[in-house]
């Protein structure tokens, strides 16, 4: 057996909490905007929208560095470093007076989550590759889709008994309990002989390596019009089902059903991904998606879908959405990495990171353009789609993925 993990299944949940650091930081936040609106930006309602993506961004940014570090003197510390700053990133949110501040404090808070986020995968790569490290990502997306669930009903009982700015205590206890176990029980990964020093030589050249390398950029181009898409809607769903379809009230159960019915795409993608193949998967994924928004959006234009109708096509959709996220994600992410294994730390940063913040900029047009109907995120989700599918179609199989 690896010295380097306890037990498969214990690595599998400890990563997925981890992971979920991530989920958490976000969807909890969903049925606070409305407040965080009415109190620091009551003249800009959509502007509460950038609390998510301003942590998104942060966190982009933070991948930059995190990979190459952990390259450097190991995983567990960076790791346990960036939750040390995420807390504080907290910290700063519960003081915050304004906006802007609270947009500070928020990306500062991303600045940390990327040490978990990205470290996380490096620590996987360390373990598995190939479609062995696309099958152990499913299942580690499969635990961490729990989170998106019951977030924002989280969020809703804390802002009941404690206001919005107590969704940041939560923040803090769930880096507690992540941090504890990685320190307690989790053996470092990555041996002493196989770190590489942090000289801004060596690390130009190695991310020159990942920038040149043609095939490592179509991917990481799809997952950023992925990772457009999928922020597009998770900014948007809150004031869609209040504002759109009278939801406000039930919003955080819709959303926990849909979390749940997307989370299959995980389980279903690590059957299928030894079968299939990670590609085919992804072209089959986005292809799809781009079919089903556009069909959605002619079907809203043309007049064609009845009253009784409209918020179950919804519903529908947003669930496909998501479910995309469990056939695209784990497999863009390994097929990047297949010839990087080398360099699996910077790798993974500088792929996340362009994904992640190119993605976020994509993503704030799409949410600020809510106007009262799904029309923008239905179109943009379209666009980002068909070209991710054409992306990936300009690609070939890898050659071994096993």
């Amino acid at each position: 057996m690896d010295q380097r993990f306890r037990s498969l299944p214990e690595f599998i949940a400890m990563a997925a909490i981890l992971f979920a650091t991530l989920a958490f930081s976000i969807d909890a936040m969903l049925p606070a905007l409305p407040q965080i609106a009415a109190e620091l930006s009551p003249e800009a309602e959509n502007r509460a929208q950038l609390v998510i993506l301003s942590f998104m961004f942060g966190m982009g940014l933070g991948t930059l560095i995190a990979g190459p570090i952990s390259d450097a003197v190991g995983r567990k510390p960076v790791i346990l470093f960036g939750m040390g700053i995420f807390i504080i990133g907290a910290i700063m949110a519960i003081l915050a007076q304004d906006l802007t501040m609270l947009l500070v404090a928020r990306l500062v808070q991303g600045l940390g989550a990327a040490c978990p986020r990205i470290v996380t995968l490096a620590m996987t790569r360390d373990l598995f590759e190939g479609r062995r490290m696309a099958q152990i990502t499913s299942f580690i997306m499969t635990i961490f889709m729990i989170v998106p669930a019951v977030a924002p009903s989280i969020g809703v009982l804390i802002i009941d008994l404690a206001g919005w700015r107590a969704i940041f205590v939560a923040f803090i206890v769930f880096s507690l309990i992540g941090g504890s176990w990685l320190s307690l029980r989790q053996p470092e990964t990555l041996a002493v002989q196989d770190r590489r020093p942090l000289r801004i030589n060596t690390l130009a050249t190695a991310a020159g390596e990942v920038l040149r390398n043609k095939v490592v950029m179509i991917y990481t181009a799809a997952m950023t019009l992925g990772t457009a898409q999928m922020m597009g809607l998770i900014t948007s769903t809150q004031p869609i089902y209040a504002d759109v379809y009278g939801k406000a009230d039930s919003f955080p159960l819709w959303f926990a059903a849909s979390a749940v019915i997307a989370g299959s795409g995980t389980v279903l993608n690590a059957y299928l991904v030894t079968r299939v193949g990670m590609r085919r998967l992804v072209v089959i994924a986005f292809g799809t998606q781009f079919a089903m928004a556009a069909g959605f959006l002619a079907l809203l234009q043309f007049g064609m879908v009845p009253a009784w109708a409209a918020f179950p096509l919804w519903f529908f959709w947003s669930v496909s959405v998501f479910f995309t996220v469990g056939l695209t994600f784990g497999n863009l992410t390994a097929l990047a990495l297949q010839p990087m294994g080398h360099i699996a730390g910077l790798a993974s940063s500088v792929i996340a990171a362009l994904s992640t913040i190119f993605g976020v900029i994509l993503a704030i047009p799409i949410g600020q353009s809510f106007n009262g109907t799904p029309v923008p995120l239905l179109i943009a989700t379209a666009l980002c789609s068909f070209l991710a599918w054409q992306l990936m179609r300009s690609t070939v199989e890898p050659v071994a993925e096993d």
